[in-house]
């Protein structure tokens, strides 16, 4: 039996009804920006429940809009974790700031314990990242950052369709920037990104900064760039948005099968706490198993496809040369790159492959 980590052939095993739109959308030449591009901001506005959504080209360039929004730029300092993916530095070194690691907890997240230490009179900002599709302690970060008058920027790529206490991912803070990336929760069939905000001031700075600048046809108010997702994109996303609940669900459904499968072998595998105030979207199902690389590819020699989400972090990348951090800084994130499987939880596998998987497991244990 083949557990495939991919899932998109199957999610786009019919595209009818997208081939379908794009027809309607390429009749009307509405090719930048336009009408669908703006049903889809709304419709991801209403989903979150914030007054502002400003789409991007990417993820990245959400982030790096969401941070330059506040103001934030050479000299000044970023406190993000170092087990994420590169995309959460590199738009703070897009910036012109200087990223300040801080290392994870025990569930994967920034530990909160570790930020107020990082804080100096330059820091602007903290940036938590909802990783895997699980959320950080977003209460308390939310205090940390206000009793220090820094701004909370949600780094919510994986984070859409995830909750706290019923609080929407990217709404606990003034701005957040979500990725569209293929496989995300929900995406564009390509790169793509969004900003949300509350804020009236700084959606207006977004959506103008993300157009060139412009206002209209004729002025611009500032230098800005080309940040525009695609239209046929934003009919794609629309589409998708309709069934992400079901497929949140699913996913939930087909953790569930795997925490317990795999509980009896807590003197090997960590599995991370599932707080019951939270909602997670399993974008990625991680946890701790030792052996990692053996057991890995003694799954693959049964056709169980695994990632590995990611052997070095970001303190030790050839790019963070010019920080002053090395190895043993940063232990929990450590030990995470060394021992991180990710296992397949998509909406597409059904009961039988998950128990296979999981007896596969317990045969390479036993």
């Amino acid at each position: 039996m083949k557990v495939p980590y991919n899932y998109l052939p199957m999610q786009f095993a019919d595209v009818e009804r997208i081939i379908s739109e794009w027809r309607q959308l390429i009749s009307t030449t509405e090719f930048t920006l336009g009408p669908f591009v703006e049903r889809f901001e709304k419709q991801f506005s209403e989903y979150l429940g914030v007054k502002h959504c400003i789409s991007t080209n990417t993820g990245t360039d959400a982030l790096i809009l969401a941070l330059k929004s506040v103001g934030i730029g050479n000299g000044d300092e970023v406190i993000t974790v170092t087990n994420t993916f590169y995309a959460t530095v590199g738009a703070i070194v897009a910036t012109g700031a200087t990223p300040v690691f801080v290392d994870s907890d025990d569930r994967f997240q920034i530990d909160v314990d570790k930020i107020i230490p990082a804080v100096t009179n330059r820091t602007k900002a903290v940036i938590p990242v909802h990783w895997a599709g699980a959320s950080p302690d977003l209460d308390a970060l939310s205090t940390i950052c206000s009793e220090h008058n820094i701004y909370l920027i949600e780094d919510a790529c994986m984070g859409i369709g995830t909750s706290v206490s019923g609080k929407p991912a990217g709404t606990y803070s003034s701005v957040s920037g979500f990725s569209l990336h293929p496989l995300k929760s929900l995406h564009v069939m390509g790169d793509g990104g969004m900003t949300a905000t509350n804020d009236d001031d700084l959606a207006r700075w977004l959506k103008t900064y993300r157009n060139h600048g412009m206002v209209d046809r004729n002025h611009i108010t500032m230098w800005g760039i080309n940040n525009r997702l695609q239209p046929l994109q934003a009919v794609v996303a629309s589409i998708e948005l309709e069934s992400i609940d079901k497929t949140i669900r699913k996913r939930h459904k087909n953790a569930k099968i795997l925490d317990s499968g795999l509980s009896d072998l807590s003197d090997r595998i960590f599995l991370p706490e599932r707080k019951n105030s939270n909602v997670e979207n399993y974008s990625l199902y991680m946890g701790l198993f030792q052996e990692r690389d053996l057991l890995r590819a003694y799954l693959e020699h049964f056709d169980i496809e695994t990632k590995v989400h990611y052997p070095i972090p970001l303190h030790l990348q050839a790019a963070a040369s010019n920080l002053p951090y090395s190895k043993g800084d940063f232990p929990n994130s450590e030990k995470q790159a060394e021992e991180l499987l990710t296992l397949p939880v998509h909406q597409y596998l059904e009961e039988e492959h998950l128990h296979y998987m999981i007896n596969k497991i317990h045969d390479f244990y036993d």
